[in-house]
């Protein structure tokens, strides 16, 4: 039977472990009729439609009820500790209108309340009206990211590919990526509805195009058990989420 710990020392090993039937078909089904009632607001449509909203957590009560849920937090707290917190939350949806194939990179930005000068951080940038920098490598070591799918998510319908045990190399420049992924064969992380993926940023992975371009959503949420220097601020910070003691059951 496979456990919380039995997850972190995958994540430790690996660079990611996929959970199975984390949430239900029933709380599945709950939140998709949330995110869907999301499409016509004037949040998302400012964000270019549902198959790319980058910050779910400040326009969906559910996804920051979700983020801080038992359920979520059992595994995540088994790999970052109880300090960890959400700091982005992105919903992915692959369709016939938006089916993009994405290369071999890692995780590298963030996103953060205001731009203030520290040592490692940079360039920045602004995506879909978020404050993003690439911070140094410690910071991202201490992150982990959960993706929970909403849709069956098979090799032909776009799944995540990942390097196992990419993770431990830090940051890696252009030629190093090309270089790993030719010496090491990738994985196809497959995945049920309700099951989620455990990754660290740092882990090399990309996905291709969706051979049956139906729906394959995702919601990503990254979590950190780390403060930010120099008066930085992680973009949560600045929006009301949910505190540990409204903790929901799912």
């Amino acid at each position: 039977m496979q456990t919380a710990s039995t997850f972190r020392d995958l994540v430790i090993a690996e660079g990611f472990a996929i959970v199975p039937q984390l949430l239900s078909r029933d709380e599945i089904g709950r939140l998709i009729l949330t995110l869907e009632a999301l499409a016509d607001s004037e949040s998302i449509l400012k964000r270019g439609g549902m198959f790319a909203v980058r910050n779910l957590l400040d326009v969906s009560a559910e996804v920051r009820a979700l983020a801080e849920s038992r359920a979520v937090r059992e595994v995540i707290e088994e790999i970052l500790g109880g300090k960890a917190r959400p700091v982005r939350g992105i919903l992915f949806d692959k369709t016939p209108d938006a089916n993009w194939k994405v290369p071999w990179h890692q995780d590298v930005t963030i996103a953060v309340a205001e731009r203030s000068e520290a040592d490692g951080f940079g360039p920045w940038s602004l995506k879909a009206g978020v404050l993003h920098v690439q911070p140094p490598a410690f910071i991202l070591e201490r992150m982990l990211s959960i993706r929970i799918h909403l849709d069956p998510c098979g090799a032909e319908n776009g799944a995540l590919k990942v390097l196992p045990g990419s993770h431990r190399f830090g940051r890696l420049p252009e030629a190093d990526i090309a270089r790993l992924v030719t010496e090491r064969p990738g994985i196809v992380c497959e995945a049920e509805q309700g099951d989620a993926l455990l990754m660290r940023p740092l882990l090399l992975h990309a996905s291709s195009s969706s051979a049956n371009p139906a729906h394959r959503r995702v919601v990503h949420i990254d979590y950190a058990s780390i403060e930010l220097p120099n008066g930085l601020r992680w973009a949560t910070e600045s929006a009301c989420l949910p505190t540990r003691s409204s903790m929901v059951e799912l």
